[in-house]
């Protein structure tokens, strides 16, 4: 044997009853460290677990919000579209017709989800009104307004507890 190796031989001698006293503090050290890494870990993926249900579900009321303006487009234009019968000139005075809530006439096939009401709107009373943009004194005479309101309405949320509504003006001028 070489001088280096009986060196070796003695130092790894000397030192093996202090290595194996150590090596349990070591096993317990990592464990509690191993423990609190996992507490740490568990904490972080929970608070991310929350964070993507409130993004999923203020993503849920930004598409109920699009739907329900959607909704309110297509109900103005199912009265006013092309070849299609103006519900809004007709003459709210006397008539029973308002509000219309016939859901076939306002929002007929639709994809949004939506429900629709058109009602007259600051007039409880149905009685013909001048429309509140014409300049001309005499065309008064000869105009009265439909102010009427059309108002949209979508449930949203994993139990549908949630409303979001939108309502839209429409002065509809008319002759007398």
């Amino acid at each position: 044997m070489s001088k280096a190796s009986k060196v070796i031989s003695e130092v790894s001698m000397t030192r093996s009853p202090n290595l194996t006293k150590q090596r349990g503090v070591v096993l317990v050290v990592s464990l509690v460290f191993l423990v609190a890494l996992t507490a740490v870990a568990a904490a972080l993926m929970q608070n991310s677990t929350t964070d993507m249900k409130m993004s999923g579900a203020s993503e849920e009321k930004v598409v109920a919000l699009q739907e329900v303006v959607s909704a309110v487009d297509e109900v103005i234009f199912n009265q006013v579209g092309p070849g299609q019968i103006n519900g809004f000139a007709r003459p709210v005075t006397g008539d029973i017709n308002f509000p219309i809530t016939n859901q076939a006439l306002l929002l007929p096939g639709t994809a949004t989800k939506s429900s629709a009401r058109v009602d007259v709107a600051n007039n409880q009373y149905n009685i013909d009104i001048a429309c509140p943009h014409l300049k001309v004194a005499s065309s008064t005479e000869v105009f009265s307004c439909n102010m009427l309101r059309v108002r949209t309405n979508r449930n949203y949320g994993r139990t549908n507890n949630s409303n979001i509504s939108a309502d839209s003006g429409i002065a509809q001028q008319l002759l007398k």
